[in-house]
C-alpha cells in the first residue's frame, strides 16, 4: 500500500484519468473528491461490500426459473 500525506487542495493522480483531491479536513474526517471517467465505478468501501454480498447471495440462491415455452414462436 502506498501511503501519501496531502494538504487541503493537494491532489493525487492515478494513471492518466483519475484525480483524487483532498477537499477539507475536519477533526478526524477528510472530504475527498474523485474525478474519474464515467466508465470507472467509484464506491465507498461499505457500499462496495454491500453490492458484493448481494451478488454472492444471488448466485448462492441458485433459483431455477420455470421454462416458458409458451413464449417461443
Amino acid at each position: 500500500m502506498l501511503i501519501l500525506t496531502r494538504k487541503t487542495s493537494e491532489k493525487i493522480i492515478i494513471g492518466d484519468s483519475i484525480t483524487i483531491s483532498l477537499i477539507e479536513i475536519r477533526g478526524d474526517q477528510a472530504r475527498i473528491g474523485v474525478e474519474a471517467p464515467k466508465t470507472v465505478k467509484v464506491y465507498r468501501e461499505e457500499v462496495f461490500e454491500a453490492i458484493r454480498s448481494e451478488n454472492q447471495a444471488a448466485v448462492a440462491s441458485n433459483t431455477i426459473l420455470p421454462k416458458m415455452d409458451f413464449l417461443k414462436k
